[in-house]
């Protein structure tokens, strides 16, 4: 009777851990890449070298996810390819007494991304993502502006990984 309740307790036990796993786990349709190439992402806005600063972003935040290894394009199992599509600065804050000067703005930063295979083919994993980030105006706008591109590059890598990583 003893050996028979501790048998039906080890089942119960071991079914119970069922399911888990241990490490990254990848959307199902993307089961088979372990390896992606980042070519430098396509620049669609006017802010100049932005490319390489949103690249280099990605490539850091899918180095610390640790769910894909990074890759040259003839060694890769997939291939992301990106393009900045917009920057948008909207106001935020107004001057009190004044609505028409503003004293903090909203950054958004917009990637349209597509994942293909080694053979060209889109792997599922397409849309954009986006990185946020606010700023106070100081004397010039364009200069806090670009100080506060990295802080909404940064945000953004976060989201385009997350996407890859975890399949939303």
């Amino acid at each position: 009777m003893k050996a028979l309740f501790a048998a039906v307790f080890v089942c119960f036990v071991l079914s119970g851990c069922l399911g888990y796993h241990i490490g990254p786990v990848k959307p199902y349709y993307l089961r088979d890449v372990h390896t992606i190439a980042v070519p430098t992402f396509k620049n669609k806005t006017l802010v100049p070298h932005i490319e390489v600063l949103v690249t280099d972003t990605v490539i850091k935040q899918l180095q610390q996810d640790g769910t894909f290894q990074i890759a040259s394009g003839d060694n890769a199992d997939a291939t992301l390819t990106c393009e900045i599509s917009h920057i948008r600065r909207l106001p935020a804050r107004s001057v009190r007494g004044n609505v028409l000067a503003t004293t903090e703005f909203s950054l958004a930063l917009v990637v349209r991304y597509n994942l293909t295979g080694r053979d060209g083919k889109p792997l599922g994993a397409q849309g954009e993502a986006v990185g946020t980030t606010s700023f106070f105006v100081s004397s010039d706008v364009t200069t806090d502006e670009r100080q506060a591109l990295p802080l909404a590059t940064e945000d953004l890598a976060t989201r385009l990984v997350s996407q890859l990583s975890e399949g939303w």
